[in-house]
């Protein structure tokens, strides 16, 4: 039995009357090993870092994949800061960047490895923090409101992954803004990372981040490694992984469903799309009625080349594209508007699914005229798909159809799921050059 407390676990602090301790019940010390491993275990299972145990310093790539000198150091700049933090965490580590970049990788490295470490680490992140918070308020919660947050607040390293992603409630800001302030002023390491513009995070964390004496910020310009390696054509605007059973093997000839000439048609369009792929070269446009085949066409040279190597094919639906331009207008987006369209009209293959399926803004025809025109002079390869039925801007057209630099590709054939072959007129190929 302790001789402190006789066995009661709590006491009362001898305080006069008016002191803030009068009357409160505290924990007597026999109790520290339980609380601390109750802390401990509340760390745990906000953190979930079992879900994460593959990201670690050993497997993440400090080169990147096909990036630029300039890239290459600044990933490696921002690897060799997380990894001198995770040996000795002290101060404050922000990480910036777009998503994919390497942010949350290096985080999860550094509470891995102290964990490792046998070290107290809570990782989090931040709406999933507010909402661990908010779970408190239930009545079956096991963990008081209060305990959570000095939790919280007063763990030996917090990590806080994706800051600027919560709701921007009243109470959300107020709760961050403690617990920044809280650390801030005791001064205990932290780590966070967002997608933010330094910016657009709340004014008063805002100048707690940009103090120099407590704080390194590393923005990382590496662009999302899922996009195979090539930073030069913003990955994120692709929809080709959608596509990827969409190949020259599995294009159909359709014998059993259409006429002969109709059959000799497709053939010839998958004869043609198929050179294209192995070297392209000028313009390949193809049209015809919806069901066609011409997006299937499209992305098999899209996955053609990727499997002979080449990373460096831009493929995007043409609405798709516009909303990915307007998008860069936000006041949150982490790329400006002149290098998204750069990297449209510089991507060494371009490949537009749906032209004419936009809305006809006046925006809009300016943005596809630029894009087309910029490609049209540099002689840059492009693919386009366009259905029969739809109208475009005359000075596309002027483009499309210049028959020293578009080949058209017109099939002629019903939608896959359209009428038998009896009942359709005979088929026409138009090539051009």
């Amino acid at each position: 039995m302790c001789p402190i407390c006789g066995g009661a676990g709590f006491l009362r602090r001898d305080v006069p009357v008016g002191h803030p301790d009068f009357g409160k019940v505290f924990p007597c010390d026999c109790q520290r090993p339980r609380l601390e491993a109750a802390r401990l275990n509340d760390l745990r299972a906000m953190s979930n870092l079992e879900a994460m145990s593959r990201y670690t310093f050993d497997t993440f790539k400090p080169e990147g994949v096909g990036l630029t000198e300039e890239k290459r150091h600044n990933l490696r700049s921002a690897y060799e800061a997380a990894r001198a933090f995770a040996a000795n965490p002290q101060g404050w580590l922000v990480l910036l960047g777009g998503y994919g970049c390497g942010k949350t990788h290096l985080a999860a490295a550094i509470a891995n490895e102290q964990l490792a470490l046998g070290r107290p680490v809570l990782f989090v992140v931040v709406p999933d923090l507010l909402d661990h918070l908010r779970a408190t308020f239930s009545p079956h919660s096991t963990i008081t409101y209060d305990r959570r947050f000095e939790n919280v607040r007063n763990v030996t390293l917090l990590i806080l992954d994706d800051l600027g992603t919560q709701s921007s409630t009243e109470w959300a800001r107020e709760k961050l803004f403690q617990i920044f302030n809280h650390r801030y002023n005791l001064r205990l390491p932290t780590v966070v990372t967002s997608n933010c513009k330094l910016e657009n995070i709340d004014v008063r964390i805002r100048s707690r981040l940009m103090d120099p004496d407590l704080v390194r910020i590393y923005h990382i310009t590496a662009p999302d490694y899922r996009s195979s390696g090539s930073e030069l054509l913003g990955y994120e605007l692709s929809s080709l992984e959608l596509h990827s059973e969409q190949t020259f093997e599995t294009f159909s000839l359709r014998e059993h469903e259409l006429s002969h000439e109709q059959v000799e048609s497709l053939r010839q369009a998958l004869t043609f799309a198929r050179h294209y792929a192995a070297n392209p070269e000028d313009w390949l446009i193809l049209t015809g009625g919806y069901g066609s085949g011409k997006t299937h066409l499209a992305a098999a040279i899209a996955n053609a080349r990727r499997t002979m190597g080449d990373h460096n094919v831009l493929f995007v639906v043409v609405p798709d594209l516009l909303d990915h331009l307007r998008a860069t207008y936000a006041p949150d987006s982490n790329v400006s508007y002149d290098t998204r369209l750069d990297q449209v009209r510089n991507a060494p293959l371009l490949i537009l699914d749906d032209l004419g399926t936009h809305s006809a803004t006046p925006w809009a025809q300016e943005k596809l005229y630029q894009i087309f025109n910029y490609r049209y002079n540099a002689r840059l390869p492009t693919v386009i798909t366009i259905a029969d039925s739809v109208n475009v801007d005359e000075r596309l057209k002027a483009r499309l159809f210049n028959v020293h630099r578009c080949t058209i590709l017109r099939l002629e054939v019903p939608s896959y799921h359209g009428h038998s072959a009896s009942s359709l007129s005979s088929p026409r190929r138009r090539r051009q050059r």
